[in-house]
């Protein structure tokens, strides 16, 4: 392929989404035009764009500046083997999203179903724009558009007051993270007054300024990931919006932040230092195990979804401090290895979250409920929403051979290694780390079951889900697609990691090659057969074969026979709904072994009621702790501000005066 030729095809996939926006726009409100013309044709610019990524990894990479900008400062493009990797997942998530909208929005949501499709579009053209940006202009533009974009979806139902909340937390967040990045930027380009990337990478910055720039990046680039303590507007954001721009949210525009972490940490500053490591250590496990503990209490399903993507987006920072760690201290080779799991889990979690996420959209649409009380039974209703749901809540609940169950595989296999630091305190804490770790996969196990059991299993809570129908072709066309992704992911690791090694040689120094290429292609040992090693494809003939021999076992001695009789009840002949396990019962015991997490109002009804009721709430300590007082304080310095505008000139010329003074006394220090 000729010079250039990939980078400028990826740029032709923009502008193929910016004119299926436009032409959302001229069919604003021809819901058929747009669902089964404009959405197939963006879906079909994804498959290309993730094909497209695919084969630039191995690539070199290219760059381009193109004749657009401001007087002086053209856009600069570039794409190596990191962007060209996060452009795969981003066409992987935009393929199967695309397909599902083209029959979910039937009427919109609020929102004419052609500028939903132009917001949709813009906001998939400027993620694949953040991801070839190779300047700070060009970078922080196509940020801003994705954060304004993104707002609008988030409000498409618009006319709802907490919406428009959601979506203005939202907005002020990534915006308070995006003044973190200018200033970030300007620390980078240590004075030279050349925002360019390649420019940046040729600074080394003194370990305090470079400290300085990494800090304000885990800020800016962290609120848009979702880490805590900026992970408030996601649990709000992801339920307000439409299911289908909560898969693309979930599935990619959160790894937009990781994406601006790897790029920042790993190539434009030329050194790494351990107390990085364990920041993002910390902040990894804390946010883990808050997002999944919050996500067992919930009786959303949207908001259930929303907290699990706090706690996977906790873990993918639990293994970037690993990957940080060991690049400190020298260490490339388990480096390589963290940074696989990272990235292993970045493709895992945008494939079974955008599955859940659209399973949970094809059950509202057809129910019209969100709550997860009033829903049971749909399996036999909508069976292939039902299995499509079950692949992605297995996958997420880390069992194997699904994709789920290699990335944190990949992840314990990093913290094995942890031992070997040349430091006592980490080689005393890690294990107890890894310990948090294996508390948060057995709980996301747990709220997986407490999901799909109450959805799908069971008798249904409402009569009127009898009349619920399962999903449309254009919907079951992105359940299999990203049903397909999470199989192929988990029955073909070797292969995924072998194509993962650009990518890993490029931001850790090394790669995983000479384990891999002893394993062969079959066995997944990332470090040599003697430590550890994985055989899906053997895992998966030994679980069809037991299968197998069940079924020929009771076919044989039992001659094929039948027995139906009703489910025993504890000796209560009347088996109703009510006797089920309930979403707040599951989320009982979690409740409260973990009360200091939460900040829990009980409503206690008193013995003379009528109706009596009572209500359990359980809130994030967060707003309490950090947030409100921050609102009290701005509001006090509005206050103290508002006093200067006394209609004097006076004081506005004493004001004035006093600034000036000021800034001379610090410009001639």
């Amino acid at each position: 392929m000729e010079p250039r030729l990939v980078i400028q095809l990826a740029l032709g996939i923009v502008a193929g989404w910016l004119a299926i926006g436009c032409a959302g726009l001229a069919y604003a409100r021809r819901t058929r035009v747009v669902a089964h013309g404009l959405f197939p044709a963006g879906a079909l610019l994804g498959v290309l764009l993730f094909g497209l990524g695919v084969y630039a990894m191995r690539g070199p990479a290219q760059t381009l500046v193109l004749p657009i900008g401001l007087p002086g400062l053209p856009f600069h493009e570039r794409i190596d083997a990191l962007s060209a990797y996060f452009l795969a997942v981003l066409g992987l998530v935009s393929a199967g999203v695309s397909a599902f909208s083209s029959g979910y929005f039937r009427k919109g949501e609020g929102t004419p179903p052609g500028l939903l499709c132009f917001e949709y579009h813009v906001c998939l053209a400027s993620l694949a724009l953040v991801l070839l940006a190779n300047d700070a202009y060009g970078f922080l533009v196509a940020w801003e558009m994705l954060t304004i974009s993104a707002t609008f979806l988030v409000m498409s139902n618009h006319r709802i007051a907490e919406i428009r909340g959601a979506a203005f937390l939202y907005f002020l967040i990534s915006h308070a993270g995006a003044l973190a990045l200018i200033i970030s930027f300007g620390l980078l380009q240590a004075g030279t007054g050349d925002y360019t990337f390649d420019t940046m990478r040729a600074q080394h910055l003194a370990p305090f300024w470079a400290s300085v720039a990494f800090l304000l990046a885990l800020a800016g680039f962290g609120a848009k990931a979702g880490i805590f303590p900026l992970h408030v507007w996601l649990p709000e954001a992801h339920p307000a919006a439409p299911s289908p721009v909560s898969a693309l949210m979930s599935g990619f525009v959160l790894k937009a932040g990781l994406y601006g972490l790897l790029r920042t940490v790993f190539d434009l500053l030329h050194l790494q230092i351990a107390w990085w490591g364990v920041l993002m250590l910390a902040l990894g496990l804390f946010t883990a195990l808050l997002g999944v503990v919050f996500s067992a209490i919930q009786s959303d399903m949207k908001r259930l979804l929303a907290y699990s993507s706090i706690e996977n987006i906790g873990l993918m920072f639990v293994s970037l401090g690993l990957a940080v760690l060991f690049r400190a201290f020298g260490m490339n080779g388990l480096a390589a290895l963290a940074m696989t799991a990272l990235l292993y889990q970045i493709a895992s979690h945008a494939a079974f979250k955008s599955l859940l996420f659209v399973g949970t959209g094809a059950v509202l649409h057809a129910t019209g409920e969100r709550n997860l009380g009033r829903l049971g039974g749909l399996i036999h209703r909508m069976p292939w929403t039902a299995w499509a749901a079950l692949v992605g809540a297995l996958a997420s609940a880390g069992l194997p051979p699904l994709s789920g169950f290699v990335s944190e595989w990949l992840l314990l296999q990093s913290f094995l290694f942890t031992p070997g630091l040349p430091n006592a305190f980490l080689n005393m804490a890690i294990p107890l780390i890894a310990a948090l770790i294996a508390l948060v996969a057995a709980l996301a196990g747990y709220t997986m079951v407490k999901f799909f059991g109450i959805v799908f299993l069971g008798q249904p809570r409402e009569a009127s889900l009898a009349r619920a129908r399962d999903a449309g072709r254009w919907e079951r066309a992105g359940f299999g697609w990203f049903v397909a992704a999470c199989v192929l992911l988990g029955l073909m690791p070797v292969q995924m990691v072998r194509a993962l090694t650009p990518v890993v040689r490029q931001l850790a120094g090394a790669d995983l090659g000479a384990a891999m290429q002893a394993g062969g292609w079959l066995l997944l040992a990332p470090t040599g057969v003697e430590r550890a090693s994985y055989m899906p494809a053997v895992f998966l003939a030994f679980f069809v074969g037991c299968c197998a021999l069940a079924y020929l076992l009771v076919r044989r001695f039992y001659h094929g026979r039948l027995r139906r009789a009703a489910p025993w009840a504890c000796g209560n002949p009347f088996v109703t709904a009510r006797m089920q396990d309930s979403a707040e019962g599951f989320g009982q015991p979690i409740r409260e072994i973990f009360a200091p997490l939460f900040r829990i109002e009980r409503s206690v009804p008193s013995p003379f009621d009528a109706q009596p009721t009572y209500r359990v709430t359980a809130s994030d300590r967060t707003w309490a702790w950090i947030y409100a007082p921050l609102a009290r304080g701005l509001h006090w310095l509005g206050a103290l501000a508002g006093r200067l505008q006394a209609g004097r000139i006076a004081v506005y010329l004493t004001c004035s005066f006093l600034a000036l003074i000021t800034l001379l006394i610090l410009v001639r220090r």
